[in-house]
């Protein structure tokens, strides 16, 4: 190979392990990305446990009592949240498309196609759709004590909580790929 053929080899071997190395990482979420899914989701799992539980929760408990004042922090920061709940989301759909014939690119080619403000409304009703579906009558008591748990804590620290109890519990659809250098400090109350 001659020296002219060297420099354009050289710089096509790194941009394929640059892709590699993209490709690689983009099987994982970032951590501040799942604490943002979190936040943003926290609002549409406390509609959907509230429905779902509405016989079974007592008039004076923490949900009737301070249910609207806990989540209201989490509905004013969905906004906020939702680029790193959409980043969360196009990881897990593209990993949840694997092994599907053509699935990869369908999926990944019908979320970028669609303005991410498009997406929104629909993200929160098949959300919110999919947790009433989980939620057993007898996890209402247990959902609305840690609740009430979590509630003295600003709603970046519980997003930060949920993201790292993932990584202690090596979450795998999709992988946290860890905490970030630039991701937000969590707040002190």
């Amino acid at each position: 190979m001659n020296h002219r053929n060297v420099a354009p080899a050289l710089a096509l071997a790194a941009l394929a392990t640059a892709q590699t190395a993209q490709a690689q990482q983009q099987a994982c979420v970032n951590s501040a990305d799942f604490g943002d899914a979190m936040v943003y989701v926290m609002p549409i799992a406390f509609d959907a446990a509230r429905t779902s539980c509405a016989n079974r929760l007592s008039r004076d408990g923490f949900m009737a009592t301070g249910g609207d004042q806990f989540i209201a922090k989490f509905r004013d920061g969905q906004d906020k949240a939702w680029p790193g709940a959409f980043r969360l989301l196009k990881v897990f759909m593209a990993d949840k498309a694997k092994g599907e014939e053509g699935g990869e690119d369908a999926m990944a080619a019908m979320i970028t196609a669609l303005p991410e403000d498009s997406l929104r409304p629909f993200v929160d009703g098949l959300v919110g759709q999919m947790i009433a579906k989980e939620i057993k009558g007898d996890s209402c008591g247990k959902i609305e004590r840690g609740l009430e748990l979590v509630a003295p804590l600003p709603a970046e620290n519980i997003g930060g909580l949920f993201a790292f109890v993932a990584e202690l519990a090596d979450l795998k659809n999709p992988p946290i790929c860890g905490s970030s250098p630039s991701a937000p400090k969590p707040k002190a109350k």
